[in-house]
C-alpha cells in the first residue's frame, strides 16, 4: 500500500432511511460492518466512513479524493432506476474516483454505480433476482487469471442479494465471472483516470448479516416466488444465521443442507475478493498515478 497507515474511504450506500434499517437490524451500518471487514484484512488501515447519498454526507472537510489511498462502496436498499438526490450524488462521487485515479471496490450497489458512472447499463435482470447466495460463480475467460479473483477456485458460491444487475458494461469494461443467472457477476472498470474492481455479490456479508439483509428483503423473497410467506423467509435466515455458529456439528448439518461448503463459511475465502483488493492497492495506486501524470511507472 502507499503507506505503513492506508486510508481507505467507505462509502455507504444507503441513504439515512437505509443505515437506520440496518442499524436497528445489526447494531451497526452497512459502512460499519464493511469497515470492520476491512480492518481484520488490513490492520494497519485507517477507515473513513461517508454518506455520500446525503447532501451533507460527502468527504470530511480538509479531506480530498486525492489524500485517500483507496474508496470502497458498499450495498444498498436503494436503486439506480428510481434516480433522485441520494443516488445523483453517489454517481457523482464514482465520477470524481474515476477522474483523480482513486482504486475502488464496491460490491453489488458499488457494481451498479461504477458501471453507470462509466457509461454502461443498470437495471432488473431479466433472469430474475439471486436471494441468499450466488451459485456456482466462474470466471470468464479474462477473469481466470485477473488477481481480483486470485485464490478463487474453478466455481464458487458467495453471498448475493439483488434484483438490479449490470445488463450491459461499459466500454472497455472486462467481465471477469458470471453464473447461470446473471452474465456480469465481477468486473474491471478502467474509466477516466481511475480503475474499478467489484462484485455484484457480497465477499463482505457475514453468516448474521446476510440473515438480516434477507429477513429486511422477505416481501422481494415472497413477491418473487422464492418463499410462501415472511414466516418461510425468516426460517431460512434463522438456518443461514446458524452457519456462522461455533458448534462444528450443527454447521456441518447446515452446510450439507444448503449445499455450501469452505467459500462460505471460511471468512478467509469468503472475503477473497476484498484481501485481493486491498493486497493490490499500492500497485494500482501507482500505476494510475502514473498515467495520469502521464508518467511511466
Amino acid at each position: 500500500m502507499t503507506n505503513a497507515m492506508p486510508r481507505l474511504l467507505i462509502a455507504d450506500g444507503n441513504d439515512r432511511a437505509g443505515r437506520d434499517k440496518r442499524r436497528e437490524a445489526l447494531g451497526r451500518t452497512t459502512a460499519q460492518a464493511f469497515a470492520a471487514v476491512v480492518t481484520a484484512l488490513a490492520p494497519s488501515a485507517e477507515c473513513v466512513l461517508i454518506e455520500p447519498a446525503d447532501a451533507e454526507g460527502g468527504l470530511p472537510k480538509g479531506l480530498g479524493l486525492h489524500e485517500a489511498d483507496g474508496l470502497l462502496f458498499t450495498g444498498s436498499t436503494l436503486r439506480l432506476t428510481e434516480g433522485g438526490p441520494a443516488v445523483e450524488r453517489q454517481l457523482d462521487l464514482m465520477r470524481a474516483a474515476f477522474a483523480a485515479g482513486l482504486p475502488t471496490f464496491g460490491s453489488c450497489w458499488g457494481i451498479h454505480v461504477a458501471a453507470a458512472a462509466a457509461g454502461g447499463r443498470v437495471g432488473a435482470n431479466p433472469r430474475g433476482p439471486e436471494y441468499g447466495f450466488a451459485r456456482r460463480l466462474a470466471a470468464t475467460s479474462e477473469g481466470a487469471a485477473h488477481p481480483l479473483l486470485a485464490g478463487r477456485g474453478r466455481a464458487w458460491d458467495a453471498p448475493a442479494i439483488h434484483t438490479d444487475s449490470v445488463l450491459e458494461p461499459p466500454p472497455g469494461a472486462r467481465v471477469l465471472a458470471a453464473n447461470s443467472v446473471l452474465d456480469v457477476q465481477a468486473i474491471e472498470i478502467r474509466h477516466g483516470n481511475g480503475l474499478f474492481w467489484g462484485t455484484q455479490y457480497h465477499p463482505e456479508v457475514d453468516p448474521d448479516e446476510l440473515a438480516a439483509m434477507l429477513t429486511l428483503s422477505a416481501e422481494g423473497v415472497v413477491d418473487a416466488g422464492l418463499a410462501a410467506d415472511r414466516a418461510e423467509v425468516e426460517a431460512y435466515a434463522d438456518e443461514i444465521r446458524a452457519l456462522g455458529e461455533t458448534d462444528p456439528n450443527a454447521r456441518q448439518r447446515l452446510a450439507w443442507r444448503h449445499g455450501v461448503g469452505a467459500e462460505l463459511l471460511e471468512a478467509g475465502q469468503r472475503r477473497r475478493e476484498i484481501a485481493n483488493f486491498l493486497a493490490h492497492l499500492s500497485t494500482l495506486r501507482h500505476t494510475f498515478a502514473g498515467e495520469r501524470d502521464g508518467v511511466a511507472r
